[in-house]
């Protein structure tokens, strides 16, 4: 007596199913060349995206240190301008404390 359901699987072929596993070993093969190109253009596109970013930083960190550098001549320049008129305002306040002690001393000898 046969089983039952016998008659309901496919007749054994084995260069069907030689033929079937080649297919889908190449499609399998395929499928997986098309991922690793895929990933391969993304890891691309990923690395050229960074290398643009860092061009972006180097960029504008060599715009600051110049932007720095510029200030920091206006700066000091500034200050020098700033040293040399304190020093001009107490040479004159010097010279007016002397000239008003002489003028002081004359209004007394003027008075008596």
């Amino acid at each position: 007596m046969t089983p039952p359901h016998d008659h309901l699987k496919p007749p054994a072929s084995r260069p069907a199913d030689k033929a079937a596993e080649q297919k889908a070993a190449v499609a399998y093969e395929r499928e997986q060349k098309r991922r690793d190109r895929e990933r391969a253009r993304e890891e691309a596109a990923g690395q050229k995206e960074r290398e643009h970013r860092q061009q972006a930083v180097d960029k504008a960190q060599s715009a600051l240190d110049k932007a720095e550098r510029e200030h920091a001549e206006r700066a000091g320049a500034i200050q020098a301008e700033a040293d040399a008129i304190e020093k001009r305002a107490q040479a004159e306040n010097a010279r007016w404390k002397k000239e008003k002690e002489r003028l002081d001393a004359a209004l007394q000898r003027a008075r008596g």
